[in-house]
C-alpha cells in the first residue's frame, strides 16, 4: 500500500490543531489510551498538533483488562510526556450489572462456567478458506486447562454483547468528564476498518469530537506508528479487543484475516482494480478475493445503522 507516513502525520497534526483550536474552540485534547496502536497514534498526533502539555491520556482498566494494557499505556504516556490519569472502571461496571448480565448469558450456554474463568467470543470462518456464515462461538476455560467451545445462540450472544458494550459506553462517559473538566475535546481513536465495517460501539468508543484516523486503514496506522516513534512493544502487540476475560485478537473476533491482506484487497477494490489483477498481485485465487470483497460489503451494509445520526422527522 502506497503511503507517505511523514506527510500524512504532518497533515493530520495540522488538521487536528485547526479543528481543536479554531473549529471546536477548545484548549486541548483527552484521549482514552489503552496500550493499543490506534490510541497511541492519535495521542502522538495530538502532541504534535498542540503540545504535550495540552494532551491528557485517560487509562480506563477494569477487572477483565489485560495488565499489559495499563503497562503499555504508561509507557506511551512517559514517551510522549503527557499527563496520564488512571480510572478503574470495575466498580461502575459492577453497579451497572455488566459482569452479572454477561455471566448470566454465558452460563446458559456453558452450565459449568464460573466467574473467574476465561471467556471469549470468536468468528470461526475465514473468507480466504471458503464460503461460510459469520457464526460466533464462545469459548470458556478454567484455570486447570479445561476448555469448552460452543456456537452461541442468538439470544445469549445478544445479551453478552449488550452487557459487554457497557464497558465502551461507560468509558465514553469518563472521557467526557475529563474533557469537560479541562475544556478539552475528546479525540476519537477509531480507524477506517473499525468505522466502516462496524467494529465499534455506538455512543461508546464511536463517540468523540473528532476522528483524526477514521479515514485510514489499520495498515496505515502501523506505518504512522513507525513515523511517530511509538514504543516498539505497542507496535508489535497484536491488536486485541481487551473486552472479555479471555484475551482475543481483533482478527479472531471480527476481521477473520490479517490486516495486510484485508487492507490490500479493500484499497485496491476501492481504486477500481479488477478482482483478477488483485488476485494476481497478492498470489490469491479470484474467488478468494471476491469472498473478501463480499464480506466487506456485507459488513458495511449490516452495520450502516451504527453510522447514522438519530433519525428525525423532516
Amino acid at each position: 500500500m502506497s503511503f507517505d507516513a511523514k506527510q500524512v502525520a504532518d497533515e493530520l497534526a495540522a488538521w487536528t490543531r485547526n479543528q481543536i483550536i479554531h473549529t471546536l474552540k477548545k484548549r486541548g485534547a483527552v484521549i482514552g489510551i489503552s496500550g493499543g496502536i490506534d490510541s497511541s497514534v492519535v495521542a502522538a498526533i495530538c502532541v504534535r498538533a498542540i503540545g504535550a502539555e495540552r494532551v491528557t491520556g485517560i487509562a480506563m482498566p477494569e477487572k477483565d483488562s489485560s495488565p499489559e494494557s495499563l503497562k503499555m499505556a504508561r509507557e506511551l504516556a512517559d514517551k510522549l510526556n503527557i499527563e496520564m490519569v488512571v480510572e478503574d472502571m470495575t466498580t461502575g461496571l459492577e453497579g451497572m450489572g455488566a459482569y452479572r448480565r454477561r455471566d448470566e448469558a454465558v452460563k446458559k450456554v456453558f452450565p459449568e462456567y464460573q466467574p473467574g474463568w476465561d471467556f471469549k467470543i470468536t468468528l470461526q470462518s475465514n473468507p480466504l478458506l471458503g464460503d461460510s456464515l459469520n457464526i460466533f462461538r464462545g469459548t470458556v476455560a478454567d484455570k486447570k486447562g479445561l476448555v469448552l467451545q460452543k456456537r452461541l445462540p442468538l439470544k445469549e450472544y445478544l445479551q453478552i454483547v449488550a452487557a459487554s458494550n457497557m464497558k465502551q459506553r461507560l468509558r465514553m462517559t469518563m472521557l467526557y468528564y475529563h474533557a469537560e473538566l479541562r475544556n478539552y475535546v475528546v479525540a476519537g481513536t477509531g480507524n477506517k476498518n473499525e468505522h466502516e465495517l462496524g467494529f465499534f460501539v455506538k455512543y461508546g468508543d464511536g463517540g468523540s469530537d473528532l476522528g483524526p484516523i477514521l479515514h485510514l486503514y489499520k495498515t496505515n496506522i502501523f506505518q504512522l506508528a513507525e513515523e511517530l516513534d511509538i514504543p516498539r512493544d505497542i507496535i508489535s502487540r497484536p491488536p486485541t479487543t481487551d473486552t472479555y476475560p479471555g484475551e482475543v485478537t481483533q482478527e479472531e473476533f471480527f476481521y477473520r484475516l490479517p490486516f495486510a491482506t484485508l487492507d490490500s484487497i479493500w484499497e485496491a477494490f476501492e481504486d477500481g482494480i479488477s478482482v483478477q489483477h488483485i488476485a494476481q498481485n497478492l498470489n490469491l485465487k479470484q474467488e478468494q478475493v471476491q469472498r473478501v470483497i463480499t464480506d466487506i460489503s456485507q459488513k458495511k451494509q449490516n452495520t450502516e445503522y451504527l453510522r447514522l445520526p438519530p433519525l428525525r422527522v423532516r
